[in-house]
Formats: C-alpha cells, sequence, structure tokens
C-alpha cells in the first residue's frame, strides 16, 4: 500500500513538473513571438507605444517599441526560450527542488527585462529596473548553501544601492529638466545647469546603472553570483540583469543626455577611459581563474565594458557596434555558460585544470564552447566580429586611439583566457566516466553556437539586429 501511495504521489508530482514545463516553454515562446511582431513596423520607422495607469502624478506607464528597445527585447526574448528548455535539463538531471518559486522567478525577470526595453520613460525604467533586481535574488539564493545566502547579500547591497543612485538621478532630471521621455538625441540641453551639475547627474546614472552593468569598481558582486546554478548564471550575464545595465547606459547616453550634452560635460571621456580600464582589468583576472564560472563571469565583465565604450564614444557607428556586441555577446556567453552547466552535469567539472580529456568524451559539448569562446574573441566571421569591427571603426572615426589600442589587445587576451580550456579538453586521454548531458541542455548550446556563427555571417538577415542597431544609432545621432 505505502509502495503505491509512493508511486501515486511521483507519478502526481511528474504530471504537475510536466505542466510547468510545457507553460514556462509557452510562456517564452509567446513573449518572443510578440516581440517579433514589433520588428516589422519598427524597421519601417513607426514606434508603436501604450500608456497604462499613472505612475506618478502626470506620469502614466509608458511603454515604447523603438529600435533600442525591440533590439533588446527581442534578445532577451530569444534566449529565455533557449535557457527555458537548458533550465528543464539541467534541473531534471540534478534532481533540483523548488522549481515553482525558481520558474515563477524566471519568468518575473524575463517579463521585468521586456519592460525595462519597452520603457517610454525614466519613470518606466526604474520601476521595471528595480522589480528586475528582486526578481533575480531568489535565483541567486536558490542552493540555499551559506555561500549562496552570502551571495544574496552581496547581491541585494550592490544592486539596492545602484537603484537608490539611480532614483535619485531620475527625481534630479524631473527637477532639472521638467521631463522624464526619452527622445533620441537627448533632452538635456548642455545649458540645462552648470558643468558641475550635470556632471554630478551623470555620476549618479553611472553608478545606478553601472553596478548592474559590472563596470569596475562596482563589478565583484557578478563573480560572488556564481554560486548559483549554471541557466541562473546564464540570465545573469547573457541575458537579463547585466544587460538591463548597459542597456540603462545606452539610454541615459543616447535618449537622455546626447552626444553634444556628453561632451560637454566630459562624459565622452569619462566613460570611455572607466570601460577600457574595466576591459583591461577583468581581461587581465579572467587569465587568472582556474573556476570556469568564475573566468566567465569576469569575461562578462571586460565585455559588457565594450559596450560602454560604443555608447559613450559618439559617433554612430561606435553606437551601433555597442548595440551590436550587447546582442553578439549575449548570445555566445550564453552558449559557454551552457556549455559549463553541461560539464558541471555530466562531468562534474567545474574548473580548467580538471578538463583534460572531457573533449574527447563531450565532442559535442566542447565543439560548441570552443566556437563560441573564439568567436566572442572578435574572430570572424562571428557576430562578436562585426561588433568589434563596428566598435573599432566608431573608435577610429572619434579618434579614441586609446580605445582602438585596448579593443585589439582585449581580443588577445580573450584567445589567452579561452584557449586553456579547449586544449585542455581536446588534448589529454579521454577522461573515464563522462558522456554528453542529455538532449534537452544539449540542443540549445548547439542552436545558440549555429546561431553566433549565422548571425556574424548574415547580420541583416532573418534576425535584423544590424539595421536596428544602425536605426538606434543613427536616431541619437540626428535626432
Amino acid at each position: 500500500m505505502r509502495a503505491q501511495l509512493r508511486g501515486q504521489e511521483a507519478w502526481r508530482e511528474e504530471m504537475a513538473r510536466s505542466w510547468q514545463d510545457r507553460a514556462s516553454v509557452a510562456a517564452a515562446l509567446a513573449q518572443t513571438g510578440l516581440v517579433a511582431l514589433m520588428v516589422p513596423p519598427v524597421l519601417a520607422g513607426s514606434v508603436p507605444a501604450w500608456t497604462g495607469p499613472p505612475l506618478l502624478p502626470g506620469q502614466p506607464l509608458t511603454l515604447r517599441a523603438d529600435p533600442l528597445a525591440v533590439l533588446f527585447g527581442l534578445t532577451a526574448s530569444a534566449l529565455w526560450v533557449a535557457t527555458t528548455v537548458y533550465s528543464i535539463g539541467y534541473t531534471r538531471a540534478l534532481g533540483e527542488r523548488h522549481l515553482t518559486r525558481y520558474f515563477a522567478a524566471f519568468a518575473l525577470c524575463l517579463l521585468a527585462t521586456l519592460g525595462l526595453a519597452l520603457a517610454g520613460d525614466l519613470v518606466t525604467f526604474f520601476l521595471f529596473f528595480e522589480l528586475l533586481t528582486v526578481a533575480a535574488y531568489p535565483l541567486v539564493v536558490h542552493v540555499g548553501s551559506d555561500e549562496a545566502r552570502r551571495a544574496g547579500r552581496i547581491y541585494l547591497a550592490y544592486t539596492l544601492t545602484g537603484g537608490s543612485a539611480l532614483l535619485a538621478a531620475v527625481a534630479a532630471t524631473a527637477v532639472v529638466a521638467g521631463r522624464l521621455d526619452f527622445v533620441p538625441g537627448g533632452f538635456l540641453p548642455p545649458d540645462s545647469a552648470s558643468p558641475a551639475g550635470l556632471a554630478a547627474l551623470l555620476g549618479l546614472f553611472v553608478v545606478g546603472c553601472g553596478v548592474k552593468a559590472a563596470l569596475v569598481p562596482l563589478h565583484t558582486w557578478l563573480p560572488v553570483a556564481m554560486v548559483a546554478p549554471t541557466p541562473v548564471s546564464a540570465l545573469l550575464h547573457a541575458v537579463a540583469v547585466v544587460k538591463a545595465g548597459v542597456f540603462g547606459l545606452a539610454r541615459v547616453t543616447g535618449f537622455v543626455f546626447g552626444p553634444a550634452t556628453l561632451e560637454a560635460v566630459g562624459g565622452t571621456s569619462g566613460l570611455t577611459w572607466l570601460a577600457l580600464a574595466t576591459i583591461a582589468l577583468a581581461s587581465l583576472t579572467a587569465l587568472a581563474e582556474d573556476n570556469l564560472k568564475r573566468r566567465l563571469a569576469f569575461s562578462t565583465v571586460s565585455h559588457l565594458a565594450y559596450v560602454v565604450v560604443g555608447v559613450g564614444l559618439g559617433p554612430a557607428a561606435a553606437f551601433a557596434g555597442g548595440l551590436l556586441h550587447l546582442g553578439a555577446h549575449a548570445l555566445l556567453k550564453i552558449t559557454l555558460f551552457f556549455c559549463a552547466g553541461a560539464l558541471h552535469v555530466a562531468a562534474h567539472v567545474e574548473r580548467v585544470s580538471e578538463m583534460d580529456g572531457v573533449g574527447r568524451r563531450m565532442p559535442v559539448t566542447m565543439t560548441a564552447f570552443a566556437v563560441a569562446a573564439f568567436l566572442l574573441a572578435g574572430l570572424p566571421p562571428g557576430a562578436a566580429f562585426v561588433s568589434k569591427w563596428a566598435l573599432l571603426v566608431g573608435a577610429a572615426d572619434a579618434r579614441a586611439w586609446a580605445a582602438v589600442v585596448v579593443l585589439g589587445a582585449a581580443g588577445l587576451l580573450n584567445v589567452a583566457y579561452f584557449a586553456p580550456p579547449v586544449v585542455r579538453a581536446f588534448r589529454a586521454p579521454a577522461a573515464p566516466g563522462v558522456h554528453e548531458a542529455p538532449l534537452t541542455m544539449l540542443a540549445p548550446l548547439v542552436i545558440t553556437a549555429a546561431a553566433g556563427l549565422l548571425l556574424g555571417l548574415a547580420p541583416a538577415g532573418w534576425v535584423p539586429v544590424l539595421p536596428l542597431a544602425r536605426l538606434a544609432a543613427d536616431s541619437v545621432a540626428t535626432p
């Protein structure tokens, strides 16, 4: 009788789990389809908008689908589909518990990400920006260990401090400008306040968005958060949290300050040098990291700063390159984290020094890792090659030769810290007792690796990331 009851309970749990899996995939597909429907009108020059209930007196919830919003929203939504399928395989393989909370937090994170992508003003943006902070916390602490709880406290300390700075910046902008809606080319003229006042306002925005963007020295929460399950790491690094930070800086530089005011208050040079320092320090730190996920985390810190270089420099080519790299990095870095999760599940490997021979038993996983790693380093014909080329052209146009040098050197450092895992995996004899991860984990990483290659071959093809990035950059340069 007890065995029969246990069997019935297991059957009910499996049915609930199956329903939950199907609902998660269906929600991800629905959101992706909704954003995809916005692409044709936006490419045709239309900007669909929707106004909701008031958030503050005279300040309603405002959503607008301009090219920048659609580019980020489409990237996040499409990768949510891949991450959801991967999460199903990952959690089943490891027998994870508390999955209702896990997938609910995932869904809330992506809802918040789409909301801040489509936000038409600073108040709406702030609302979804902070909702994302709260929604990601249960995922960071999901494991429930002391280390995970410590990572959660650090995560909240950094992100809530950043949120406070962002709130102060929004309030100050309302006082200075009397408006908060995003305007291509910005709405803060250089004479709207004193240069020192505008510089301080920019500083608040940089801190507010820079925590999630992991700019040095605001980055230290991100490697610590790698204690979370690998799908969560993929969400943090590729889809939602950190991308929200650099997206916010793109909004601030291009749609609040604008190139002229940014240059007048020293923001162009300040942001560029801060980003270049982040690129250099994070790349050098990644070289010394043995833990694979932490190595990927410091790589993320470096690559996020590429986006900041692009949106901070000013020329349309650089701005478009930064936006392109937002999408290219998302696609390729999520592949690398998917591979890291597959190594953890199938081979119990978490360190580069433990990877000897795993590529001979997990050839699909490690081939996808190698493809994504070297494409992310900027080798042609991948998606990151297109974005880095645009960044280099934009930096040269702006005569920012330091940026040209650092971006070029960073590509070599990328190869230096990505090569050891690949070489170790295929050089040594086959690791015993190792096999490929389940198909639900393997298929997403193969698809995203292939997409990273195809996006480089046809950036204006069936997923028009290049036209969307150019439209957004042109709207900022010629408002």
